[in-house]
Formats: C-alpha cells, structure tokens, sequence
C-alpha cells in the first residue's frame, strides 16, 4: 500500500490550470525527486500536500489517511526551504528548539532531541552559534536539523540546495542522502538539476507542463527516456528526428525519433567493428567538460556529441576522420 498518494490532483491559479489530473504513489521510506524545468508544477504539487495551498481538485492520502482538507499544522509535515529563515537573534540551538517550545515540551526533553539532531546533521560544536557565524551550508543544515526535530511522517525539500555554490552543494547532497536513510524517513525533494536527482533518488517523477512526462528509477529514467522532453531533460542525449533518423541510418525511424547517449557512441582513429552500427564521419569541434572530452562529430550530414574521457588519447583536431560504432540496444525509440 502506498504511503503518498495523489488521487487526480488538479490545480488552477485562476485561469492557469497548473497541475493537470496528477495520479502518483509513493512508497514508505523512500527519497522521490519532482524534477522539471521551471513552472512544471512540481513546487505546486509539494505545496498541496504540505497544505500551504489547497489543491482545486482531487484528494491527497498520507498513510491511507484523507488529508486534503486538514490544516498544515495537523499533516505531520516538515519542510525545508531554499531561503533558510533562520531567526538571526537565536543560536543554532534556540532555532532548531523554537517549533519543540511551541508546542510546550519540556526543557529535558527538548535538550534529547535537539542534541540527537545536532548529532545527525554534524552540528554539536555549532549549538550555541548564530545564524552570522555560520556557513551558507551550515545555516540550510541547521533549517534540515529544525524540520527533523519535529519528527515529521514526511520531509519536503524544496530546491534547498539551489542557492549554495558547487562544490558544498555536491556535499549536502550526500549528507541529505546519509540522513534520510538512517533516519528512514519518507523524503519529497523538488530539483531542477537532473544530475541531483539521479544522485539524491530512488524514484523520479519527471514533470512537463503540470504533468507527469515519466516517472521511474533513477538510473532508469537516464538510461531509457520515452519521450523527446525526457531524453532533452535529463541528460546530454544525441536526439535525432525522422529525417536525421533516415540520413544516418538508411532507413525509417519506428517513432518520432531516438535518442542515443554521448557516452555510448565508441570513437576511434581505427575502423570499428561489432554488432550494430559503424560510420565514419569528420571531427567538427571538441569542448572539454571536466573530466570528458565533448566531440562533435558529422556523419551523413548529422551532427553528433561524442563523450571520451580526458585522460583517453586525444582525438585529432577539427577536420580529422574517425570511426564511430553504437551497439543497437543503445538507440532508443522515444515518442
């Protein structure tokens, strides 16, 4: 039994019909990415269920409970924001305390859990910090120690991490994994970036246009997209038309189209031989990304990237013939 479900969720902001008949289940304990470009849907959706908007149609279950008409403070719901909201005259311990005094806990208890959390999110020698003496990762940390606390039945983030530069951002994501794990708590996360996703998931509901282009595991839906919105988004796909189809391949494409991954598309100087398919074609532009070299490469009048780690031999410059061979199962049909 599903523990989120989203029955036919429709949401209006007058005549802007935002998210459009949505029908998702979400398992107990797991990590779910809402990715999308902006104005998917995706934030909307987040906020339905945490009840800071009311869905226009449609019903929302959490735990097999109807929840769609109960006020955000009765939904057992913990969010984190990309804006931490931190109260600057509070320490890290007030801050994280301040929901637990609300609702009138005791002092003893209120030290237990604010400890234990500090302990989770790798803050104890901050506790008695404010919010100015701390790191830009450090204060979104603190916001995550502050829903935790709570124990909530479900932990929304929405796009926490958009605001924070790279490298402490590829961090958090880890922690943000280790946490949800070890605690097992049941973890919405709302991402534009399709590398945080497949990084952060278990299952990924991908959005277009307020609904759900396709939802599946996340190394799945990289690896077989079914749509051209699909294969464009989540990664750096070839993707070709019908016509690119007939004039590299020879024949009629079986749908719209394929798409096919820079990084499966084998490169040489050497003829290539194997099943499925060699051409040769003329080196146009190379781009480095890191740790791969990006090529663009021209066959029968088709332009494709190539992806060839750096470390590799380099191919030859612009102008130079080479040999490219793509194994069958790695040209995808897509709609």
């Amino acid at each position: 039994m599903s523990y989120i479900r989203f029955d036919k969720v429709n949401k209006f902001f007058g005549t802007n019909h935002v998210l459009k008949d949505i029908s998702i289940e979400i398992e107990e304990g797991q990590l779910v990415t809402f990715l999308g470009p902006s104005g998917c849907g995706k934030s909307t959706l987040l906020r339905c269920l945490s009840g800071l908007e009311q869905a226009s149609s449609g019903r929302i279950y959490l735990g097999g409970e109807d929840i769609t008409d109960l006020p955000p403070q009765k939904r057992g719901i913990g969010l984190v924001f990309q804006q931490y909201s931190l109260f600057p005259n509070m320490t890290v311990e007030k801050n994280i305390a301040f929901g637990l005094r609300v609702a009138r806990m005791s002092k003893p208890e209120i030290e237990k859990k604010v400890d234990r959390v500090l302990e989770i999110v790798g803050l104890t020698e901050k506790k008695k910090h404010y919010p100015r003496q701390l790191s830009g990762g450090q204060q979104q940390r603190v916001a995550l120690a502050r829903a935790l606390v709570m124990e909530p039945k479900v932990l929304l983030l929405d796009e926490p991490l958009s605001a924070i530069d790279a490298l402490l951002r590829r961090n958090l994501q880890i922690e943000i994994r280790r946490i949800q794990q070890e605690l097992k708590i049941t973890t919405l996360f709302v991402t534009h970036d399709q590398d945080e996703a497949i990084v952060m998931s278990d299952h990924i509901f991908l959005f277009n246009m307020g609904q759900i282009e396709q939802a599946d595991k996340a190394m799945d839906l990289y690896t077989g997209p079914k749509t051209h919105f699909a294969a464009k988004f989540i990664g750096n796909y070839n993707i070709l038309s019908k016509e690119d189809y007939r004039k590299l391949f020879g024949t009629e494409a079986a749908k719209n189209g394929v798409a096919i991954r820079p990084e499966v598309i084998k490169v040489s100087t050497e003829p290539q031989q194997g099943d499925g398919y060699t051409f040769t074609g003329v080196v146009r532009n190379f781009i480095p990304h890191g740790n791969i070299i990006r090529y663009g490469v021209e066959v029968n009048g088709v332009m494709l990237n190539v992806d060839k780690l750096h470390d590799d031999v380099m191919l030859p410059c612009n102008g130079s013939n080479v040999y490219l061979h793509i194994k069958r199962e790695n040209v995808l049909d897509i709609d």
